[in-house]
């Protein structure tokens, strides 16, 4: 029988081999979810053996890990500030970058009434929920085009007990404007921001596995900020505010946009390794 650190060791080992990073922690990632515990439980196991089915379930996310599958995709899950999401390959991995303009958003509501939000490109619903579950009260109306990601967002709202607060709308921001939708103190997205140019020099993870539609506008990474800037500023009350979260190096041009769209009072906010992630505007 083959025990809990063995089997830790050897497949640290096998995914090294196939280029992943962080083996180890990915190893017991998987593991852990096996064994239905908290990753460092495991170090309590390490005596422990593996039944033969346990073994196989193992083999199978590690052949899985192996071609680059995103981890979170094969547990069908991921942390989102401090919720636990569903995810498979119909939305994009929320990433702890985005958890910052959440935090952002609460730090601004957290003096006020009710809000009322609204959040362009939901994708699994993490910023929405994350939103839902921390303010109250609020209303956020929340767009994406794709059906997938409708099912998961809304099982993961209602998993969240806040399914009451979002309304969820399917919607195209580049196609369609926002004249049905009422006026909202906030408006919120991280929108696809990857140019055509820079996608395939992304992670194989991304490239091969996430929604292809979440990642690039196949243009140069700043078709929806366009368009949400332009839209945007119709739609939102006195003193609203928009947050955008941005990538490396896309600063400049997203405070031109947003000045060239009636918002004052810009102001850029780095994330936890100094990079400017995170934009917001007034509307004047």
């Amino acid at each position: 029988m083959i025990t809990v650190l063995e089997s830790i060791k050897l497949s640290t080992q096998f995914l090294t081999e196939k280029g992943i990073e962080s083996p180890r922690i990915n190893a017991e990632l998987l593991l852990a979810d096996i064994l239905k515990c908290k990753r460092l439980d495991l170090y309590l196991l390490f005596d422990r053996p593996l039944t033969e089915l346990e073994l196989q379930c193992y083999r199978d996310y590690l052949k899985s890990r192996s071609k680059f599958t995103p981890l979170q995709y094969i547990l069908g899950k991921v942390e989102f500030y401090g919720l636990e999401l569903s995810v498979n390959e119909s939305v994009l991995i929320p990433r702890p970058e985005t958890e910052l303009l959440v935090e952002n958003i609460i730090k601004h509501c957290s003096d006020k009434n009710k809000q009322s939000i609204l959040d362009i490109g939901f994708g699994s619903g993490n910023i929405c929920i994350a939103l839902a579950v921390n303010l109250d009260p609020v209303k956020i109306f929340a767009t994406d085009i794709n059906d997938e990601a409708l099912k998961i967002a809304v099982q993961n709202a209602q998993l969240h007990n806040v399914a009451d607060k979002i309304k969820f709308v399917k919607h195209n921001i580049l196609n369609d404007d926002l004249n049905s939708f009422q006026k909202f103190d906030i408006i919120v997205s991280n929108p696809p921001y990857v140019s055509k140019e820079s996608f395939s020099s992304l992670q194989k993870e991304i490239t091969d596995f996430e929604p292809r539609s979440a990642v690039t506008d196949e243009h140069d990474g700043y078709t929806f900020y366009r368009a949400i800037a332009k839209k945007a500023s119709n739609n939102l009350n006195d003193k609203g505010k928009i947050f955008f979260e941005i990538a490396e190096g896309q600063r400049n041009e997203v405070v031109e946009l947003l000045g060239e769209n009636n918002f004052a009072n810009i102001e850029v906010i780095k994330d936890y390794q100094r990079i400017d992630r995170i934009i917001c505007g007034e509307i004047k």
